[in-house]
């Protein structure tokens, strides 16, 4: 074995061929040609002597080796990338990538511009913020932070509860005008809803009252989306009513283009939590966005700060 070819570079690539799961992938990430990445995989394990992964036309997967050095692996690169980070934190400098996911409606109305404003205080991290309502692997995927509304099953990664995201039942003024304003939950039984088709049990719609009262009503309904961003536009447009998290039409409401029904209920609130990479934690450009978003996503619209606060 010659060690003079293991490098850092050979081993971040096969790390992301191992995350990833596929060439091709990988070289569009790093915005290099395919038969890169399958040189420095191929120089890497002409090195070891081992074979660390099996190709088949579609995918690659770890062989058992490649399974033990891929652990190995990424905690040399913590290691190189911890140091790193100390030496330029000393100097006052924070400067790398942060990988960040997030809701996408959430991320659009609201997160993008506390990342604006997290980059003018730290103008040398640059953020790769990733919209969308998949639960991603964080670890597969390369994502520090990952931002996420509703239950949780990631027991293996870092939790920073944020709070609760409150929502209400909302309609436009003109949909209301011409089919009438309910005064009770089972008058909802004869209006139009707007379901989204990725919730589970949205064929249902749930109802908190006074004295913990708790009502369930058949919601239906012609229009079913699957983006909170369309939801939004559906309601404006007097499609029909349903519910939304405060944060998503704060400024709807506030200007009449759409109003609160039934005041007095309103659907369950819907825990927002920050999830961050074990590996990723002691990295100091990241700790500084999870603090950063820590201290401003209780300050939007709608988001109940959580008495934990960890």
């Amino acid at each position: 074995m010659d060690r003079s070819d293991i490098t850092l570079e050979r081993i971040r690539t096969f790390v992301r061929v191992a995350e990833r799961g596929n060439l091709s992938v990988v070289a569009r990430e790093l915005n290099v040609g395919q038969s890169s990445i399958t040189r420095h995989v191929r120089e890497l394990e002409e090195a070891l002597g081992v074979n660390l992964l099996s190709r088949t036309t579609r995918r690659v997967a770890l062989t058992e080796e490649g399974s033990r050095y891929y652990a190995n692996a990424l905690q040399i690169l913590r290691l190189v990338e911890q140091a790193t980070d100390e030496v330029r934190t000393a100097q006052g400098a924070y400067a790398g990538t942060v990988r960040i996911s997030c809701t996408a409606a959430l991320g659009v109305r609201h997160v993008s511009r506390l990342i604006f404003a997290f980059q003018d205080r730290h103008p040398e991290i640059v953020v790769d913020l990733s919209l969308t309502d998949e639960r991603v692997d964080l670890v597969r995927e390369g994502v520090d932070i990952a931002l996420r509304l509703g239950p949780l099953a990631d027991s293996s990664m870092k939790l920073r509860a944020i709070g609760q995201s409150q929502r209400v039942l909302v309609a436009s003024p003109a949909y209301l005008e011409r089919h009438g304003r309910p005064t009770t939950p089972e008058e909802l039984r004869n209006l139009e809803g707007v379901r989204m088709s990725n919730v589970a049990g949205s064929e249902d719609l749930v109802l908190e009252g006074a004295g913990d009262k708790r009502y369930v009503v058949p919601f239906g309904g012609r229009l079913e989306v699957d983006h909170g961003l369309a939801a939004r536009e559906a309601f404006a447009a007097a499609r029909g009513l349903g519910p939304a998290h405060i944060w998503l039409v704060d400024d709807l409401l506030a200007d009449g283009r759409l109003e609160t029904v039934l005041p007095d209920f309103s659907p369950p609130a819907v825990p927002l939590n920050m999830l961050i990479a074990p590996e990723r934690t002691d990295i100091a450009r990241v700790r500084l966005l999870v603090e950063f978003l820590a201290e401003q996503l209780p300050r939007i619209p709608g988001i109940k700060r959580s008495q934990s606060g960890s």
